[in-house]
């Protein structure tokens, strides 16, 4: 069995100009998983989608697509990838049968009825041009084309952009239905955090210039935790264990990966009364936010 890793990135720094997006990163995606990669703004996540697709040269660092460097990619791999950037198709003036079989020409895998099992839940005519469809159409019809190409990972830039919550929900089925087949592989990003929970099995979290988390999903949601708690101090010192300690009102919030135990023992350390902290599990987003900070 390949054991060898699907993308595997090695030390990589970038700047634009001047501005450091990161130093020495350092991640890998297993064959069948489908990884999130979450970042605020300007965390660089469409950045190294173009870096691991050889479109963009990092200041520094390797990245390899099944053990290939990408800037020497054969074209024998580069047919394994299917690529969505931000839910872009190319020659929108062609109409929905034009365009598959303008792409059949590229692929020798090529099934055309993975194409339009998507295409006939989306209310269009197969004589309708894409650029007179809505964004979420148009999105779909790229994830047509995409699983047509049968390729063995997905690499999907901000899927999720500009779609309603129906076609929002009709896109994670069809990533997880594509997943579960022929143990797929999928890497992707989103600003849409909550499908992001329904879908992935690990997440990379990335702050400016690093990786903060890489972890599995259900990992995060069953233990990491937000404390709520009332205390006299003005001040709470900083902690290896504490993340994003700020005082709302009369009370203080923080959230941690430790139990609530570890937590109240960390602040007796410091002679600061918690008697009345709480604990509240998380949703996805509401994990990102207490690991990276509101603003």
């Amino acid at each position: 069995m390949n054991t060898q890793p699907v993308i595997q990135c090695e030390n990589i720094t970038h700047y634009y100009g001047n501005r450091l997006i990161y130093r020495d990163l350092n991640f890998e995606v297993q064959r069948g998983k489908i990884l999130g990669l979450l970042g605020k703004n300007g965390t660089g996540k469409t950045t190294i989608i173009n870096i691991l697709n050889g479109f963009l040269k990092p200041r520094s660092g390797t990245c390899k697509l099944f053990g290939e460097k990408m800037d020497s990619i054969s074209p024998k791999t580069r047919n394994r990838v299917g690529i969505l950037l931000e839910g872009h198709v190319q020659h929108s003036y062609f109409n929905v049968e034009q365009i598959e079989k303008y792409y059949a020409g590229f692929f020798p895998q090529w099934d055309k009825n993975a194409y339009y099992n998507l295409i006939d839940k989306l209310h269009v005519t197969r004589k309708q041009k894409i650029n007179t469809m809505s964004c979420g159409q148009r999105s779909q019809v790229a994830l047509g084309l995409l699983f047509a190409q049968h390729p063995d990972i997905l690499i999907l830039d901000d899927f999720s952009m500009g779609l309603d919550p129906g076609y929002r929900r009709l896109f994670v089925e069809k990533i997880k239905e594509f997943a579960a087949n022929d143990n797929k592989t999928v890497f992707l990003t989103s600003h849409i955090i909550q499908d992001m929970e329904r879908l992935i099995d690990d997440c990379i979290i990335l702050d400016y210039g690093k990786i903060l988390l890489h972890e599995k999903t259900q990992h995060i949601l069953n233990t990491f935790k937000r404390f709520t708690f009332k205390t006299n101090a003005t001040n709470i010192p900083n902690s290896n264990i504490l993340h994003n300690t700020e005082k709302l009102g009369d009370r203080w919030e923080t959230y941690s990966f430790e139990n609530i135990n570890t937590v109240r023992d960390n602040f007796s350390k410091h002679n600061i009364n918690v008697d009345n902290i709480t604990e509240e599990k998380l949703s996805l987003e509401d994990a990102f936010i207490g690991l990276t900070g509101k603003y």
